[in-house]
């Protein structure tokens, strides 16, 4: 069998349901392969980073490895963004890579280049990936296939990427029978149960730290159920939105930088947490590592032993994936005599009550955009998944948003890269049938904005909403925080276009709203037609800020713009 014919051969065999990418010489066979085979769909797409985070998003939605295909050169060069956006968030993705024939490549002569476009992408991608490999022979291909679909699953998920030379692409080899496995599993000690669920039931004001990594190791549902058993309410990280539905009683709400006041208050009121799936970033625990421990007892759950006690000292480890550890304490859990937690649940509340994220901006000229995620959320109870870009707009969302119980939130967190939301909302639409809602500010959306002609071929059922402050507000916040208002490159010498008009310039619906009182309507008009691409461009305040905001150098319950931090920011 040709090699590129067993490669399409194996993607289907391990249901592979869609491979993104951006044509180009060296991938032709590959592609013409997986086109012969059939099984697989094929989206081309208009940039190559666009197929990585398109990857990264279906990696996300399916458990199943994303896999992204560009050239070698510029083409495979391109996907590093998303490679490491992968790598950071912990999603499964296979990233393959043509490369110039094995007789073109400089090897050890002490020169920059032989063949054209050969690029050293495997020196490249190795630090942000769990392995990458070049193919230089053709035999072992199907292991090497094999290796990299089952490493980019296991234990803590990742990317892998393979080069594979055009010559070796056509080279006959035999399929395998049978493949070599090395991978393990954990398990969790019943002491460390033990442990754990005698100080969890004896804290009087306990939380459990929910983190992206409990949606990359495919553990929510035993989240959930977990969660429910012992009945300690739940805040989460960035990552984290959708690991419980908005409504659920035990859901308390974002902390860190950008977080729910209130749900940064129970953390310094709490004095028990239990943190799964989360590796303690800067921004979830602001840079006052001691008082964001304090005394309470912390037991940390994760896979990789370097992410404990690494910023966040004196915590209790267990080492173990999520699944080995639900495995184990949800049947243990239930022997558990658990206390009842209502007047804790209730002084958050009031917390909650006092702090609504809606009045955080209470000033605010035009739309509140808290309000308008809450709006949002109510015409997009049908919607797969809330794809949302890097920014204010992504601070808001994460704040507000109202989940479904089988909604995902997606966002680029480790990498934070503007440009991720419209190519991952194409990677969603392709693994789900459902629409999806896109959430972009005006600078991240023209970072990827040559996608609405994917969306616009594909007829994509994506609703787009374009928060558009006329800037880049983020870092605008960071200058009139720390640089005197100078806002150089944010503000002046920075323009957007008007993207109502961009996306009716693809034949893509679209509109336009500017105040309160005509956002119902416009929100109506934006889902007129479920099936279909449409765009809503939502027009704020260029002087919005994102608060409630960690002040930086004091502990997580100080937020702006109440409290002013102590130096500048250095994250």
């Amino acid at each position: 069998m040709k090699a590129s014919d067993y490669i399409a051969h194996f993607l289907r065999e391990r249901g592979v349901p869609c491979v993104f990418e951006m044509a180009g010489g060296m991938i032709t066979h590959m592609l013409d392969s997986i086109y012969s085979v059939g099984g697989i769909r094929i989206v081309s797409v208009h940039h190559e980073q666009t197929a990585a985070f398109a990857a990264e998003a279906a990696g996300r939605m399916t458990g199943i490895p994303g896999v992204a295909m560009a050239t070698s050169g510029p083409g495979a060069t391109n996907l590093l963004t998303g490679i490491g956006s992968c790598h950071f968030d912990s999603t499964p993705a296979v990233f393959i890579t043509g490369q110039v024939n094995r007789h073109e490549q400089k090897g050890n002569r002490a020169i920059r280049q032989l063949g054209f476009q050969e690029t050293d992408i495997v020196a490249m991608a190795a630090p942000i990936t769990k392995a990458a490999w070049q193919v230089n022979d053709p035999h072992l291909l199907p292991q090497m296939l094999h290796d990299a679909f089952e490493l980019a699953v296991s234990g803590r998920p990742g990317p892998v990427l393979l080069d594979i030379p055009m010559d070796v692409q056509r080279v006959d080899i035999t399929p395998p029978n049978s493949f070599q496995d090395s991978l393990v599993s954990c398990t969790v000690p019943p002491a460390q149960l033990k442990a754990l669920f005698a100080q969890m039931a004896a804290a009087k004001k306990p939380l459990i730290l929910a983190g992206g990594g409990i949606r990359s190791a495919r553990a929510a549902e035993a989240f959930r159920e977990f969660v429910h058993i012992a009945g300690v309410p739940v805040v989460h990280s960035l990552m984290g939105v959708d690991v419980l539905p908005y409504s659920d009683p035990l859901r308390i709400g974002l902390i860190g930088s950008y977080g729910n006041r209130w749900a940064n208050h129970a953390v310094g009121q709490s004095d028990f947490l239990l943190v799964l799936g989360s590796r303690l970033d800067v921004r979830q625990t602001g840079s006052e590592t001691e008082a964001f421990k304090g005394d309470r007892i912390v037991f940390h759950v994760d896979v990789e032993p370097g992410e404990i006690n690494n910023r966040v000292t004196g915590c209790e480890a267990i080492i173990a994936d999520l699944p080995a550890f639900f495995a184990s304490a949800l049947p243990a859990a239930k022997d558990v005599r658990w206390p009842d937690r209502s007047e804790w649940l209730r002084s958050i509340a009031a917390l909650r009550a006092e702090w609504p994220d809606t009045r955080e901006l209470p000033d605010i000229e035009g739309i509140n955009p808290n309000k308008l995620m809450h709006a949002l959320s109510a015409y997009s109870q049908g919607a797969s998944a809330y794809v949302i870009d890097v920014g204010q707009h992504q601070m808001w969302a994460s704040q507000s948003i109202e989940v479904g119980p089988d909604q995902r939130f997606l966002l680029s967190g480790g990498m934070g890269s503007m440009g991720f939301a419209l190519p991952a909302a194409v990677g969603v639409a392709a693994v789900d049938s459902r629409p999806v809602v896109l959430i972009a500010g005006d600078g991240g959306f023209q970072t990827n904005i040559q996608e609405l002609q994917t969306v616009a071929r594909g007829s994509l059922p994506l609703k787009m909403v374009i928060v558009n402050n006329q800037c880049h507000g983020m870092v605008r916040q960071f200058q009139q925080s720390y640089f005197h208002e100078r806002y150089q490159s944010t503000l002046w010498g920075y323009s957007a276009p008007d993207f109502a008009a961009v996306a009716a310039g693809y034949g893509i619906a679209s509109g336009t709203v500017d105040r309160e009182e005509g956002l119902d309507e416009a929100l109506r008009q934006l889902w007129a037609d479920p099936t279909k691409p449409a765009l809503l461009q939502v027009m704020i305040d260029t002087y919005a800020n994102a608060y409630p905001k960690l002040a930086f150098g004091l502990p997580m319950t100080e937020m702006e713009p109440q409290a002013k931090p102590l130096e500048m920011e250095g994250t």
